[in-house]
């Protein structure tokens, strides 16, 4: 990017080259659509939908408010009865467990949520409902089911019955009728009980006691056939077998390999020729196999010790004598005579230490067979092991799981013949029928009104968050930084009415020391006490693009939005003005070839401009018009439309004349088309400092935002910033508003 503005500057060939901005090496910013939400934001929010917010709570305020006074009241009624005794246990508990397992909590002896069905049950009610129906005939099963509840108190033994209706009395009337008829039940269940339970188990103690004599004689035959005592003490002696075994196979294996190793070197040519050597010149020194058995030769040692003898002759004689001489001859028939008997002797000793290796390689071959044969039965008792644990293991499982039945059905029955002989307990009334409060229990207005308050506030807030959610346009400065990620360059407040800005006299006068005060005093009888905010805020732009190019000036830039309308032209018509009412040589130029606005705004004529420049040989300075209005603004309009707009901008033409512009003026400011769906932007920009980014508040959409900086990510121009126009409720601080605001100097 450096490297491409540097040439761009270059190719200018003027005073001003383009200025490399710290901005360039930053990221590219890009547009974060994060939900994230502060205080402040939403504080912002309940602002802007304040109407929303407020319809809908009150709208909804207001129809709980109507339902809760035109409820007819009701009220409720009950009572609590305990269904089990506190010290007492379900009678046939122990025998439902499962034996070995320890549960931390154990099966409750009632279940509560089937019983609660049996008591709402049409068969439990209907003497119930035909008792009611004498005195309130309107009362059915349907009625009755629909007003009442019983549920269980909390982790308790009790049963909370509540019934509601809008009549006292027919309350308390029915809540006895239950009690009484809920307590018959009990009585009938707790004796058909203890009936069942006493038959079950004396109808399953035959069929448990043969069962755990059918397992004992199992287990007793299982042990006898297989020597089987234990599963555990079985697998660690066959462990212990295996190991051992597979340690004589590793042994006899090594000891076979070095064995067949010696005797496939005792077979080669090795020996002979070791002997051959050792017989013509020293001793054998080698450490194989065949060295070390001829080594151990006496006989083939006092061969080579003569040998030796008869060589250390032929050295000395030969000093003394001549090669033809009878001792020479004579000794030298003596060792060739030597030399058949040493090989001779030599062939024996291999030969013998052959048959030797060969008699080991066969017994090591025998007992690798013998170890491979015990290896094998060892692993058909290995196979064999985990079905004989499991059926070991399964006959244990089925003796202990029906021993322990038996032991404990003997117990029960016993428990159930005492209980039998004892008084029964049936359920007990804890809490008499009767109303819970005198006060009705619904409508509760309060509480309604309450809850319907805070319903529709979060309804409200729901709505405007939803409403804020449709709604994709920014609302706010600090919406726009923190989504967009880019320097906010400057802030515009709101006005309706945009016509002319303070003439040349005017702004003349921000240039003396008493300029601001002189300033409002002049127009306060013409101008609104809102215009001094929207010129500074101008002026602030100036100075914060100023601040931009604190190294390398900026002597040019683009003003663009991402959509039409969106206050790129204005922007740029103040800015310029604010430039050059601070003294610098400041052209406006109108590249918006598509729907030019400069001219209109600075009520000048269009029919010539850049257009004609490009193609024509119009000199640009003959197109350039001085604003009437300010000394140093200097306008080049767009001039006639043409029918290739992009064709132009994009032509060599155009950026000759942008750098003759560079050369002559201290700012250039470029106002071109919107950048979404057009290229004109995308075009002029990167032959600038950078690009200006206008967002309105309240108009512009995030998603056109988001493309426009999509299609800067593929260009190589700068974004400088966004400029946030449109901003209402712009709020001047109190100790800057005492120097703005017109009024009357003390003397």
């Amino acid at each position: 990017m450096e490297e491409q503005l540097k040439q761009i500057g270059k190719n200018g060939n003027g005073k001003h080259p383009q200025p490399l901005l710290p901005i360039i090496n930053t990221p590219f910013p890009i547009l974060d659509t994060t939900d994230e939400w502060d205080l402040r934001q939403l504080l912002a929010l309940i602002r802007r939908r304040a109407l929303v917010l407020g319809s809908v709570a009150i709208a909804l305020s207001a129809s709980v408010g109507f339902w809760t006074f035109t409820r007819q009241p009701k009220y409720e009624g009950g009572f609590q009865l305990l269904v089990e005794p506190v010290t007492a246990e379900s009678k046939l508990d122990g025998l439902t467990q499962i034996p070995g397992v320890n549960t931390v909590v154990q099966k409750e002896g009632l279940d509560y949520d089937t019983q609660i069905q049996v008591l709402r049950s049409p068969e439990l009610m209907a003497p119930l409902i035909q008792e009611i129906a004498t005195r309130y005939p309107n009362t059915n099963y349907a009625s009755l089911l629909d007003n009442l509840r019983i549920n269980r108190f909390q982790e308790t033994k009790i049963l909370d019955v509540r019934y509601q209706d809008s009549d006292p009395q027919k309350i308390e009337y029915i809540l006895q009728q239950l009690a009484a008829g809920f307590l018959r039940y009990s009585l009938q269940e707790r004796q058909t009980n203890l009936r069942q339970g006493i038959q079950f188990v004396d109808d399953q103690m035959p069929q448990l006691q043969e069962r755990v004599n059918s397992l004992q004689r199992q287990l007793q035959q299982f042990r006898q056939e297989y020597n089987f005592i234990d599963p555990e003490v079985k697998a660690e002696q066959l462990s212990q077998q295996v190991s051992t075994i597979k340690l004589q196979r590793l042994e006899t294996q090594k000891a076979l390999a070095e064995t067949r190793a010696l005797y496939a070197a005792l077979q080669s040519r090795a020996g002979a020729q070791l002997a051959e050597s050792a017989a013509l010149y020293t001793n054998l020194q080698d450490q194989s196999e065949a060295s070390q058995a001829l080594n151990s030769s006496t006989v083939y040692q006092n061969l080579v010790g003569q040998l030796r003898e008869v060589d250390s002759q032929i050295a000395a004689e030969s000093t003394r004598f001549q090669e033809d001489s009878p001792a020479l001859l004579t000794l030298r028939q003596k060792r060739a005579n030597l030399l058949p008997v040493l090989r001779q002797e030599a062939k024996r000793v291999l030969s013998n230490k052959l048959v030797e290796v060969s008699n080991q390689i066969s017994g090591l071959e025998v007992r690798a067979a013998q170890i491979a044969q015990a290896d094998n039965n060892l692993n058909q008792q290995i196979q064999q092991l985990p079905t004989l644990a499991r059926q070991y293991t399964d006959l244990q499982r089925e003796l202990k799981v029906a021993t322990e039945s038996l032991n404990r059905f003997l117990e029960k029955r016993e428990s159930l013949q005492i209980e039998t002989a004892q008084k029964e307990i049936p359920w007990q009334t804890i809490a008499a029928p009767q109303l819970t409060q005198e006060d009705p229990i619904s409508p509760n207005i309060k509480r309604n009104l309450i809850l319907g308050t805070v319903a529709g506030l979060l309804a409200g807030m729901g709505a405007a968050l939803l409403a804020e959610r449709l709604d994709n346009v920014f609302h706010s400065p600090d919406d726009l930084k923190e989504v967009t990620k880019l320097p906010l360059l400057g802030t515009i407040p709101f006005r309706k009415s945009l016509t002319q800005v303070a003439p040349a006299a005017e702004l003349e006068v921000i240039k003396k020391p008493e300029g601001i005060q002189l300033l409002l005093d002049s127009f306060s009888n013409t101008q609104n006490e809102s215009y001094f905010p929207f010129l500074e805020a101008f002026r602030s732009l100036h100075t914060n693009i100023n601040f931009l190019g604190s190294d390398t000036p900026i002597h040019s830039l683009v003003i663009s939005s991402a959509s039409h309308a969106d206050g790129k032209s204005t922007v740029a018509v103040h800015l310029a003005q604010a430039a050059a009412a601070l003294g610098q040589r400041v052209l406006l130029v109108d590249t918006d070839l598509r729907l030019p606005q400069l001219h209109n705004k600075l009520s000048l004529a269009n029919e010539t401009g850049l257009s004609n420049v490009i193609t024509t040989n119009l000199p640009v300075d003959d197109a350039i018009v001085r604003s009437p209005l300010w000394e140093n603004l200097y306008v080049l309009t767009s001039g006639p439309i043409p029918p290739d707009p992009v064709k132009l901008l994009s032509s060599a033409k155009m950026q000759q004349i942008m750098a003759q512009l560079r050369q002559k003026f201290d700012l250039v400011i470029y106002d071109t088309p919107p950048m979404v769906g057009l290229a004109d932007s995308s075009i002029i920009a990167p032959h600038t400092a950078g690009l200006i980014l206008v967002v309105r508040m309240g108009k512009t959409d995030r998603s056109l935002l988001a493309q426009a900086l999509d299609r800067l990510k593929m260009s190589p121009a700068t974004v400088l910033g966004t400029v946030c126009h449109g901003v209402k409720n712009y709020d001047v601080a109190p100790y800057n508003y005492y120097y703005y605001k017109p009024q009357t100097r003390n003397t």
